[in-house]
């Protein structure tokens, strides 16, 4: 039996864990609230999200970041791209030489890393380390949908042993070789999603939509490439099969954001309405610090970067992608 400590008790780790579950993988799950941790034990259940879920007796919730690490096989770190850092630290500080592999999908936004090079600066590139990436929904995995996902890893033992860790049920885990491909795609589908959902917001249509994603699969194969990915990720489940979920799909929290810019509403009141962590937003930000020292162009990526700093609306932002000089579709 694999023990897994899964970090963040919010949906997707929430989902994490009780998958892990299902393929009989020994779980602790952190959270930072006490209260909801005890909640959790009486209860059986997440009284923050996806409450009408019963927890298995095989995930044990707990406060203690030591309590969830000792004696675990591996780690799957489920909290937002933004506070990964904080959360690598906390695990290198308790001197536990564990692999880590995280679910969450970004760009640093103080310094425009990926996940990878964040955690390699923490833990001195001295673990193994990897990514969960793909087209997944919380609420359908914990309702035993089918599904799948992919893992990646500096390691492929590490790859390997997270796959048998979370095979179960109708979810099904592939692995992937190439991990700065794995974590573009699942960290720039979110900003591309926000776009679709500006489209949809300003009832352009599904020609402009299909061509909005299809030009940003583009962008996300570019940027991948340019920081030595393979191409081939990117029609694969992180790439095209994440952004397919997120960009057409309302359960997508980058999507509704996108769709109530559409509609007219500004940056405060579209996060508002989402009401939960929108990644892209600070992605955005980070893909383009980084895309300009690397010399790529991104123009889709560009306008909803300008737009989430309310440096343009949506209809200027439209008008100046159509306006653009004309290419051949492989540029």
């Amino acid at each position: 039996m694999v023990s897994v400590a899964v970090l963040g008790a919010g949906a997707f780790g929430t989902a994490l864990a009780l998958q892990c579950a299902r393929a009989d993988s020994a779980v602790r799950l952190w959270c930072r609230d006490t209260a909801a941790v005890e909640q959790m034990r009486s209860a059986r259940r997440n009284p923050t999200c996806l409450s009408e879920v019963v927890l298995p007796e095989a995930v044990r919730p707990t406060a203690e970041l030591t309590q969830a690490l000792v004696d675990a096989d591996l780690v799957i770190s489920a909290v937002p791209a933004q506070a990964q850092r904080e959360t690598f630290e906390a695990i290198a500080a308790t001197h536990l030489d564990i692999p880590v592999v995280w679910a969450s999908k970004g760009l640093e936004l103080s310094s425009g890393l990926l996940l990878h090079e964040v955690a390699q600066e923490v833990f001195l590139a001295q673990r193994a380390l990897g990514a969960i990436s793909g087209p997944n929904f919380a609420a359908e995995i914990v309702a035993g949908l089918p599904g799948a996902t992919s893992v990646a890893a500096t390691d492929p033992l590490l790859a390997e042993q997270v796959v048998s860790a979370m095979h179960g049920g109708f979810f099904r885990p592939y692995l992937c070789t190439d991990l700065v491909g794995l974590e573009v795609g699942g960290a720039l589908k979110n900003i591309i999603a926000i776009a679709a959902g500006i489209v949809d917001g300003m009832a352009f249509g599904a020609n402009a939509r299909a061509a909005l994603i299809t030009r940003g699969l583009a962008e996300m194969a570019r940027f991948g490439m340019a920081l030595g990915a393979d191409p081939a990720t990117f029609m694969g489940l992180s790439g095209v099969g994440d952004l397919m979920l997120t960009a057409t799909d309302d359960q997508s929290r980058n999507r509704r954001f996108g769709l109530a810019l559409g509609a007219g509403a500004d940056v405060y009141a579209a996060l508002e309405s989402v009401g939960d962590t929108v990644e892209g937003v600070a992605t955005a930000q980070a893909v383009m610090t980084r895309a300009a020292a690397l010399g790529v162009e991104l123009p889709i990526i560009e306008q909803v970067c300008r737009l989430v700093r309310a440096e343009t609306t949506a209809a200027v932002a439209a008008r100046a992608l159509m306006a653009r000089e004309l290419s051949r579709e492989t540029d």
